[in-house]
């Protein structure tokens, strides 16, 4: 069963002068967000970015997989907060490309160690699409468990 979604951009302007407007197209989840080259490259402000959203994205993900994880093994987590940071880095040969996602992960599970956390945040890495995304652009993803 394939899963298909729809976003849509707007920019007016030049990239140094211009700003556009992120929507979503298949929900109503979120309209019209700003972004712009200053807040992409400098303090964010009010606006977003790309770069944001994807983060937003792969830590929504991530905590989905890792609930799946938990309750497939009997211990349902009862809350998980999961942080993302993409870090975008300039290549000399290729221009700008996303290097790394850090995940930071904070759970309420009753009964789980910290060792058999670690295990299911690896199997939730495996099972996430958007961690297989980004390690086939050859980025780098890692997981770590908030103190």
């Amino acid at each position: 069963m394939a899963i298909e979604r729809e976003a849509t951009a707007t920019w007016e302007g030049t990239l140094a002068r211009g700003a556009g407007r992120l929507s979503s197209a298949s929900s109503v989840g979120f309209n019209g967000l700003a972004f712009s080259l200053p807040t992409r490259i400098g303090p964010p402000g009010d606006e977003t970015s790309p770069e944001e959203l994807l983060a937003a994205a792969h830590a929504g993900c991530f905590a989905m997989a890792l609930a799946s994880v938990l309750t497939n093994a009997e211990v349902p987590p009862g809350r998980l907060d999961v942080s993302c940071r993409i870090t975008v880095d300039e290549d000399a040969d290729v221009g700008f490309r996303v290097t790394k996602s850090t995940l930071i992960v904070a759970a309420d599970v009753d009964g789980v160690s910290r060792d058999a956390l670690r295990a299911a945040m690896g199997a939730a890495d495996e099972a996430c699409p958007y961690s297989a995304l980004l390690r086939a652009a050859g980025a780098e993803v890692e997981t770590a468990i908030r103190h």
